[in-house]
């Protein structure tokens, strides 16, 4: 064996040694490959089967229609605008609530159009689509 007495003299290393830290970044990684299934906690239950099919309650949808002239039309039924409380209020009942399909003509003032909106959401029906027809030559 020899020995070199100017290796005592060396100068510092300068760069730092990745081997230990990459060793340990690898037995952490076995370990939580390991413990993750652990840590899931899975009751297992036999269900009892049932033969049943599922039931869908989609309620119907309103038709209200509003002419330029003011008349009103309650899925298809002529009625006036002092009615329309009574019956959106006798809507809003029904679990679970319908959609109110609003058709207004095109010369009907949004005055009125308004007005309907305000009344149907004070009495509870929420949900209010606008029917249109669709633009020629699409």
């Amino acid at each position: 064996m020899a020995f070199h007495p100017q290796a005592a003299y060396k100068t510092p290393q300068s760069e730092i040694n990745m081997i230990p830290l990459i060793d340990v970044m690898l037995v952490l990684l076995t370990i939580f490959i390991v413990a993750a299934p652990l840590l899931t906690h899975a009751v297992k239950i036999d269900l009892p089967a049932a033969n049943s099919t599922a039931t869908s309650m989609k309620p119907d949808a309103i038709q209200l229609g509003i002419k330029a002239d003011g008349r009103f039309f309650w899925n298809g039924d002529t009625t006036d605008e002092a009615a329309l409380p009574a019956l959106m209020q006798e809507a809003a009942q029904h679990e679970p609530r319908p959609e109110l399909h609003l058709q207004a003509d095109a010369a009907t003032s949004y005055e009125t159009v308004a007005r309907v909106m305000a009344l149907a959401s004070r009495t509870g029906l929420e949900k209010i689509g606008f029917v249109s027809k669709p633009e020629e030559g699409r």
